[in-house]
């Protein structure tokens, strides 16, 4: 569906279909900032991501087969899942979990609520979604409210280690998980079942996710705390298996860019998770980029579509 056209239809910013997924996944996947922490302590990062995927992709041909949709995608789909696992589910977390070696969490979530500018970019040049001056203005705000809040963190959690090294590992993630966000949506994307599509992109990606774990890191290490495997199995399971197909299919229905405004969202709610569960101190600069990103997210989500 063509992104944002001046003239035409109003987009329903509260229908039930999109509205609830929406939430649902930026629910879920603002959990998972807080416990991707407790996953790269334990075992090499490349470890964990493939420990995480390794159990989600089962999980998925369950569904697509509980779901009676068929597997058989096609040579044009296998080809599409491998660039879908080569870059969501191996470049895009190798590159999150290492940079949260570098970055405290909150500044790599931070820095993931701006994917829906090279969301945009890719989705203008890929599939031909326009942009309105709406859309831009709600980027430029949501951006803004960003940056503040990319400055409270960089104060409350005085970087330390590699600092450079960080942000670039967390740009290349952003850009992974852009490029698996609009890709997924052409033309040979659409004419899949999305659960078997996802299936075997997390098949692939888990493969590419071995090979990258046993390159880097030597033999896979087995931590015995029952922590680790809990927060694997909720990772692997809500935050890929539940998620990717609500978020893959909102991609679709609104657009690349204004999906990935569901990161500002996930933001907020990890930032409110952060103050129950870690007693995260919220500050004047905080709220002000809060609201900031949420009143931008709105602004651009209520953009005209065709």
């Amino acid at each position: 569906m063509s992104e944002i056209t001046e003239g035409a239809k109003p987009h329903a910013l509260l229908r039930l279909r999109i509205a609830l997924p929406f939430a649902l996944v930026a629910l879920i996947w603002g959990s998972t900032w807080y416990v991707i922490t407790g996953q790269i302590d334990a075992v090499p990062a490349s470890w964990s991501v493939a420990y995480r995927f390794a159990l989600a992709t089962p999980a998925m041909f369950a569904v697509a087969l509980l779901m009676r949709r068929s597997l058989r995608v096609g040579r044009a789909g296998h080809m599409l899942a491998v660039l879908i696992g080569l870059t969501q589910f191996c470049g895009n977390f190798n590159f999150v979990y290492r940079a949260e070696l570098h970055l405290t969490s909150g500044v790599v979530a931070v820095m993931f609520g701006m994917l829906m500018v090279p969301n945009a970019l890719l989705g203008r040049w890929l599939l031909g979604q326009r942009v309105t001056g709406r859309f831009l203005l709600g980027s430029a705000i949501a951006i803004a409210g960003i940056a503040l809040l990319l400055l409270h963190e960089g104060r409350i959690s005085p970087l330390g280690g590699n600092v450079l090294l960080g942000v670039l590992l967390a740009v290349g993630g952003i850009l992974s998980a852009s490029i698996a966000n609009v890709v997924q949506a052409n033309e040979t994307g659409r004419a899949l079942p999305m659960a078997s599509l996802l299936a075997w992109s997390m098949l692939y990606g888990t493969a590419f996710d071995v090979l990258i774990a046993w390159t880097t890191a030597g033999p896979p290490v087995f931590p015995t705390a029952p922590a680790f495997w809990a927060g694997t199995a909720w990772l692997a399971l809500a935050g890929s298996v539940v998620t990717f197909p609500l978020y893959y299919t909102i991609v679709r229905q609104i657009g690349a860019g204004r999906a990935a405004y569901n990161g500002v969202l996930v933001i907020v709610i990890a930032m409110l998770i952060s103050t129950v569960v870690e007693g995260y101190q919220w500050s004047l600069l905080a709220g002000a980029g809060a609201v900031l990103g949420m009143a931008g997210m709105i602004l651009a989500l209520r953009a005209r579509q065709v």
